[in-house]
């Protein structure tokens, strides 16, 4: 009897551990110095034989290797290679969800209908296999994101080497996010393919009447305690951003209009079809587009075949400021898939390094945190990789090295082991 109780325990540590996530990485204790490779800093421009070097976590100087500079602690000598700055994924619901035929495991969504003070954050699960499967790819970085309700609840965006979500944030609760009611229904049963949806004005007066009250409570008339107003706070006084999903050129203006009239300022459109016929209010009032991802079908029955593709050159030409959401069908899983969509709205217009720009800079702007990670830039957060070729391109996107923070990460997952165990299996052959 004892001898199988010590053969379960060690049963139950060797399945354990070769489930477990990789252990993360320690902090920076030497300095690095990465020269040779072509560096794309993620604001449209590029280093072509390069030098980064990073200590303490941070970037401490970005420039040419043919500088005569000392290089500072351990050198990796990248020539042929690329380097840049860690993908951030938009809208995504990571650590929130493991499996998507098991309920336990999915924790993305609250019962109720305005729930701002919903937090991502403490639902996050840092040891998710499915978080780990991103790293390879050089998805470094996510927003993460409730689902449900008119208000879903509040994001955070988060690293992807942690031991729990304490370790994980990178900005706690920088924005709430919301579902916009749709105009119109489709009703294709009965022949039609669009019909007024009769609900939608009451839809907007329940919307009206949420953020009028929490205004209303927040300027200090509390008769007792209200959480969910609680939250909207960040919203009035611009310390958050109000990301607001919603398709449709009515839709976007009535989105825009309502919520400005009610003070809230800072404001993102997640999706967004449509909202290349509304550019001009978009530009005027400084507000981004999170577009879907680029492999999808149309939104509508009428729209060019190949107009997922376009949009994000479509928006830019018009002077948007346009990031990628993960938002659909698995969208967990496809995460890691994010610099190959980006790659796809280059190969459609969109200029190599504005497409890079997408899941860098420009997601480090829309999220808030471009003063310390979404570029090569001294002074910036440490967190890059190497690729051994063109990372847009899921041919030659072969990650070698990554860093969160200076930290060098492990880059091995469950898909990655099962990669070497079978191509051993047919080299053996």
């Amino acid at each position: 009897m004892k001898r199988n109780f010590i053969y379960n325990i060690l049963f139950f540590f060797l399945v354990g551990n070769s489930f477990a996530q990789q252990t993360p990485a320690d902090t920076q204790k030497t300095a690095i110095s990465i020269e040779g490779a072509t560096a794309h800093l993620g604001n449209g421009k590029v280093i072509e034989n390069s030098l980064i070097m990073f200590d303490n976590g941070k970037i401490t100087f970005v420039g040419s290797a043919m500088m005569k500079i000392a290089r500072q602690g351990t050198v990796i000598n990248a020539k042929g290679k690329h380097i840049y700055p860690g993908f951030i994924a938009l809208n995504a619901s990571l650590g929130l969800s493991e499996i998507d035929a098991v309920r336990a495991t999915r924790d993305f969504d609250e019962v109720g209908t305005m729930i701002p003070h919903i937090r991502s954050l403490i639902a996050y699960n840092a040891e998710s296999k499915v978080v780990e499967s991103m790293r390879p790819n050089g998805v470094l970085q996510s927003e993460i994101v409730p689902r449900g309700g008119t208000i879903s609840g509040t994001a955070t965006v988060v690293q992807h080497d942690a031991w729990n979500w304490e370790d994980a944030a990178v900005k706690v609760d920088h924005a709430i996010h919301m579902n916009w009611p749709g105009a119109f229904s489709n009703r294709w049963w009965l022949g039609e393919s669009l019909m007024p949806n009769k609900n939608y004005p009451k839809s907007l007066a329940s919307i009206k009447d949420f953020f009028t009250k929490a205004k209303l409570y927040l300027s200090g008339n509390k008769t007792s305690k209200n959480i969910p107003y609680e939250a909207t706070k960040g919203l009035f006084d611009g310390s958050q951003k109000l990301f607001i999903h919603v398709s449709g050129e009515k839709e976007i203006t009535d989105a825009v209009n309502i919520i400005k009239d009610l003070g809230i300022n800072k404001i993102v459109i997640v999706h967004g079809s449509g909202a290349e016929n509304v550019a001009d209010m978009l530009v005027e009032n400084n507000i981004p587009v999170v577009i879907d991802r680029s492999h999808r079908i149309p939104d509508n029955i009428d729209d060019d075949y190949d107009l997922p593709f376009r949009q994000a050159k479509i928006l830019m030409d018009k002077g948007i400021m346009v990031s990628i959401g993960m938002e659909g069908q698995m969208e967990r899983m496809n995460t890691r898939n994010l610099p190959f969509y980006a790659g796809t709205y280059a190969a459609y217009g969109v200029a190599k390094e504005d497409a890079v720009a997408m899941i860098t800079g420009n997601a480090a702007k829309i999220l808030g945190i471009n003063s310390f990670t979404g570029t090569l830039e001294v002074g910036k957060d440490a967190t890059l990789f190497i690729s051994e070729g063109d990372a847009l391109d899921m041919r030659s996107n072969i990650v070698s090295k990554a860093f969160i923070q200076g930290r060098g990460i492990s880059l091995e997952s469950h898909q990655t082991k099962l990669w070497k165990r079978y191509s051993n299996k047919y080299k053996s052959k």
